[in-house]
């Protein structure tokens, strides 16, 4: 484990992510010009992540909410300003090319688990805040057991069990499941939501 994760698993997340970014160019181009239609031209928008050992970086995310607000100037919930082309990007998991740009720059792995808020990193327990032991991932343990559609607790006990059985035959596991996942769909949403609930902390109980 700590030979793979220590001298192989960079270099094959840069000449994968680098070979996939390339196949997945014209993609790309055409997601990002729909996506800047839809929202008067913004197609991205960068949001700082914590990383491994806590480091602070900016995600690159496709925009795939508008920025509609109410009558007091609120922004609207996700479900009502998620567009339909955001909401196809979604699903088919489109939204995550972006995030090869943040592989190939160093800043995350293919496989690890996912970059959450920063606001998030005061909330942790001295165990969840194990999953920033290693990069974050585009997908992960979590994602192909769950995603979306697990809780908060759950979540971060797979990404913490990821850190501690780390290896070259998991990440291709990891990956062969990811696959299945986006042609089928899973796990996009928590039931009810358009997106995940934000995490309040593990003792947060709900009014």
């Amino acid at each position: 484990m700590k030979i793979y994760s220590r001298f192989f698993k960079r270099p094959i997340d840069f000449v994968l992510s680098l070979a996939a970014f390339i196949v997945l160019l014209p993609v790309f181009m055409v997601v990002t010009l729909l996506l800047a239609i839809a929202n008067d031209g913004r197609p991205f928008f960068l949001q700082p992540r914590p990383g491994k050992n806590g480091y602070i970086f900016r995600v690159i995310k496709y925009k795939t909410m508008n920025d509609r607000r109410n009558e007091k100037g609120e922004l609207l919930s996700d479900a009502e300003r998620l567009t339909p082309i955001g909401a196809f990007v979604r699903k088919t998991s489109l939204d995550e090319i972006p995030q090869l740009l943040n592989v190939i720059k160093g800043d995350m792995s293919l496989i690890g688990p996912r970059p959450l808020l920063v606001e998030y990193l005061p909330l942790y327990n001295e165990t969840q805040r194990r999953r920033h032991e290693v990069r974050p991932g585009i997908t992960g343990w979590a994602q192909v057991n769950g995603r979306n559609a697990i809780s908060w607790e759950e979540k971060f006990r797979y990404d913490v069990w990821y850190v501690d059985n780390i290896s070259f035959w998991l990440d291709v596991k990891i990956i062969f499941k990811t696959i299945g996942k986006v042609f089928k769909s899973e796990g996009i949403s928590a039931e009810g939501v358009a997106t995940m609930e934000r995490f309040r902390g593990s003792n947060y109980v709900k009014d």
